[in-house]
């Protein structure tokens, strides 16, 4: 693997910490929600690729489930995506054209973000692991077989975006960009490192990935350097 470098904002003491690795896709879409919505924080990478997150302090200081992302916040610990974001957004830190306060409008969010998360997430992820990552870990590739039966179950999930979410709107949840549609193109970004590009057969999907880097850019590219590095697929952006 090839050597990455983050800065570091730690000269100046802010209460929010956040700890992410780019090659995490929750970690990459908090990331480009916290820079859209202007959340000062401390920059606090950490390598998964050298086990940082697996230290006794990482569990002890930081996060007790070994993950990121994850927050500190003047002292108050937090683990899972979800959570943060509904954290800042309580506190006011998500403007609502991203994350809704209006009930309905907020719930409409959520609901996609439960589905997300044991549908499109838990798919996608396998697919990725199996195809990319565990080959990379063991040396070993896995069946053709297991592939295709992975990359069938993930393209049933393709297929409700696809055809559902994205049945009458630009968006996922509406004619805007949210939340959501920042949280599953993040997802959905990662299945390039295994070769697989949704663009050819999804044509609603491409059109929307498009309208969403657009709309999270410069952070989008910033937030997916790696996954374009690994892949060749678009140059670096800078920040």
């Amino acid at each position: 693997m090839f050597k990455i470098s983050f800065n570091r904002r730690s000269k100046v003491e802010m209460s929010l910490k956040f700890y992410y690795d780019l090659m995490s896709q929750p970690s990459r879409a908090l990331l480009i929600i916290l820079k859209m919505s202007g959340v000062q924080f401390q920059d606090c990478p950490v390598a998964l690729r050298k086990g940082e997150h697996l230290t006794e302090e990482f569990k002890q200081n930081i996060n007790r489930f070994q993950r990121v992302p994850c927050i500190i916040d003047d002292g108050f610990k937090l683990a899972e995506s979800i959570a943060v974001l509904r954290y800042l957004s309580a506190k006011g830190k998500i403007p609502e054209h991203l994350y809704p306060k209006y009930f309905v409008e907020q719930a409409r969010v959520d609901e996609f973000l439960e589905w997300h998360h044991l549908a499109l997430r838990i798919t996608c992820s396998l697919y990725f692991r199996t195809v990319w990552l565990d080959p990379l870990v063991t040396g070993e590739r896995p069946e053709d077989d297991k592939i295709e039966k992975l990359k069938n179950q993930m393209e049933g999930n393709l297929d409700i975006i696809e055809n559902v979410w994205l049945a009458k709107t630009d968006f996922l949840t509406g004619q805007s960009l949210k939340v959501a549609d920042i949280f599953a193109a993040c997802e959905i970004e990662q299945t390039r490192l295994a070769d697989y590009d949704v663009r050819i057969k999804y044509p609603k999907i491409k059109a929307w990935l498009k309208r969403v880097r657009a709309g999270c850019n410069p952070h989008y590219d910033y937030a997916h350097q790696i996954v374009y590095k690994i892949t060749g697929t678009a140059p670096n952006a800078k920040l």
